[in-house]
């Protein structure tokens, strides 16, 4: 072997190794519903690296623990898209009522749950096969999201028509109960433990505090017009809350349930995704058509990435 040819194999090798770890860090999956797509972030760099064509309007998006398959709701053809996250392309079409929104995915991987806003359910389905379990009725008009707790045994939903969310036992699949919040509950979040749920409630600019033990509302936290989006933060100590008419993200203390910190951000920040460490936020902006990133540690903006027309929200794998 020649020292030329060992060289050129060093530094083809040295490529392919700063590739990977390039490559190693999660993708941000933002669906744009106006322009029928799905822009893809690299978070290593934040920069976008390519668009997934979904057609119709998609809107909620969750995937599985590996993030091998993604679960996006199209409220224009009333179904959910099943897409292969590495190639790009629509697996399956299951159907749904009218509206659907938001989706989220059991933390074992095992269930998806998909908000129907004109059927007031929510469709739980099996994520490995696709198949429908149920169709789980729920008071609250317009639900908006279905959110799993991370030990799996709740959703808690949302909807626009409501003053309380309302709470599904994944065993039984139906409504056991409801907890009372204020006007309009949208994004929801949980402590990593289970023990407390953070609701943001549009019309009253609040974030409530949930005791799921209690069925109560153990506190009220004022937050900026029109909150909306909810993130928390891997440690638990941290939720970030987007307040839909002043641009900006706010930072509540969960020991002190008290705002330490407010970012600037772009216009109609919607729903936001954290990335496994904590170390960055993605906000998407739906009438910027962007999305911030704020660096967690210091409460500070640091980028804002182009994407398509009206991004939804966010998912991070």
């Amino acid at each position: 072997m020649t020292t030329s040819t060992s060289l050129r194999r060093a530094i083809l090798a040295g490529i392919a190794l700063l590739c990977g770890a390039v490559h190693a860090a999660p993708f941000a999956y933002v669906p744009n519903e106006k322009s029928a797509s799905i822009s893809v972030i690299d978070t290593a760099t934040d920069t976008v690296l390519r668009q997934i064509a979904t057609g119709g309007r998609p809107r909620g998006i969750a995937a599985g623990p590996d993030g091998g398959r993604l679960f996006v709701t199209d409220a224009a053809g009333n179904v959910l898209l099943l897409i292969d996250s590495a190639a790009g392309t629509v697996l399956r079409r299951l159907p749904l009522g009218k509206s659907p929104e938001g989706v989220s995915v059991s933390a074992d991987g095992r269930y998806v749950a998909v908000a129907v806003e004109e059927s007031n359910s929510v469709t739980l389905f099996d994520a490995a096969s696709g198949a429908q379990l149920a169709d789980i009725k729920v008071q609250g008009r317009n639900p908006e999201h279905a959110v799993f707790s991370p030990d799996g045994r709740w959703l808690l939903v949302s909807a626009e028509e409501a003053e309380q969310v309302d709470v599904i036992d994944v065993a039984l699949r139906r409504q056991t109960g409801s907890i009372g919040v204020g006007l309009r509950p949208r994004g929801i979040g949980f402590a990593p433990d289970s023990s407390r749920a953070y609701v943001a409630c549009e019309m009253v600019s609040t974030v409530y505090v949930l005791d799921l033990a209690g069925g109560r509302a153990l506190a009220a936290i004022p937050a900026g017009k029109n909150a909306n989006g909810i993130a928390v933060h891997p440690d638990g100590k941290t939720v970030y809350v987007s307040n839909g008419a002043e641009a900006s993200v706010m930072l509540i203390d969960t020991a002190s349930n008290s705002v330490r910190a407010t970012v600037a951000v772009g216009k109609r920040p919607w729903n936001m995704a954290l990335t496994p460490d904590g170390a960055k936020l993605y906000v998407a902006n739906g009438r910027s058509n962007s999305v911030s990133v704020i660096d967690t540690a210091s409460a500070r903006k640091v980028a804002d990435i182009a994407v398509g027309d009206l991004p939804w929200g966010v998912l991070i794998r």
